[in-house]
């Protein structure tokens, strides 16, 4: 790992930091998103949300943004390292790296980076409690804290086409997901999205764990849901661009921290 690398890790937002944006060049951004994008894969395997070669995490490339960068199909989530990633058109070109391009990937992801400019990333595995919700066809309800970050900022693709190869299919979740963070994807699972890779890698894990707590709370009764102007406030105070960001850090200390190989 190179010496402009190591610093660009020493300047990652964490501790009592309040700013998202540090001062970079072009290219230190560059690097550091291929890092955080690296990093937030090895998460997603460190959580079991790895199905085969489902998944993935797209950023969008600051030096060429109508490019972003995502894993390749095949490699697991729990081996992903910065050097792996490939980046792609929106015409479905490998124009950096070496690796298969997954189709669904980019299907999905070149929609959303075309429609939504201020997304920087977007977030999609199998985790097993967001497909077992999103078989029952329905939101989440504010049953917790940590779910009304999502209170009237998520919404429901509630048909199942196969798997999302068409374009016409992506363009559709796309315009679905419309301004929101996050969707479900009925019998598929949810998806995520973000201004910077950490908030849409904290969206997805706490959108699984909020639908964890939704079906072990109905299994256990009928929950009871926080009400309206509640559920709002809270969402204010838990889901905005800031406290994705700022959620994030803890994890991605962490796996910096155990698996450093992620940088090579």
């Amino acid at each position: 790992m190179n010496q402009s690398a190591n610093q660009l890790i020493m300047n990652a937002p964490e501790g009592g930091s309040h700013e998202i944006v540090v001062e970079r060049t072009v290219e230190e951004e560059q690097i550091f998103r291929k890092q955080r994008l690296a990093a937030a894969l090895r998460i997603f395997g460190k959580f079991g949300f790895d199905e085969g070669v489902a998944g993935h995490i797209t950023v969008r490339d600051p030096l060429d943004p109508e490019t972003f960068w995502v894993n390749p199909m095949g490699r697991s989530f729990k081996l992903m390292r910065t050097s792996d990633l490939i980046r792609v058109s929106h015409q479905g070109e490998v124009v950096e790296g070496q690796g298969l391009l997954n189709g669904a990937a980019f299907t999905i992801h070149s929609h959303i980076h075309q429609l939504r400019p201020e997304v920087m990333a977007a977030a999609h595995a199998h985790s097993v409690y967001g497909k077992t919700w999103s078989s029952l066809g329905r939101l989440l309800d504010p049953i917790t804290q940590d779910a009304c970050a999502f209170y009237n900022d998520h919404t429901l693709l509630d048909s199942y086409t196969g798997v999302v190869v068409d374009m016409a299919e992506g363009e559709a979740l796309a315009r679905t997901l419309g301004s929101k963070k996050a969707i479900l994807l009925q019998n598929h699972g949810h998806l995520t999205v973000g201004a910077t890779v950490e908030e849409a890698c904290w969206w997805y894990v706490t959108m699984e764990r909020s639908c964890q707590a939704q079906l072990m709370a109905e299994a256990a009764g009928s929950p009871v849901s926080i009400p309206h102007e509640m559920a709002l406030h809270t969402a204010g105070q838990v889901g905005t661009e800031l406290a994705g960001h700022f959620s994030a850090q803890p994890l991605f200390d962490v796996i910096l921290a155990e698996q450093p190989d992620l940088l090579d």
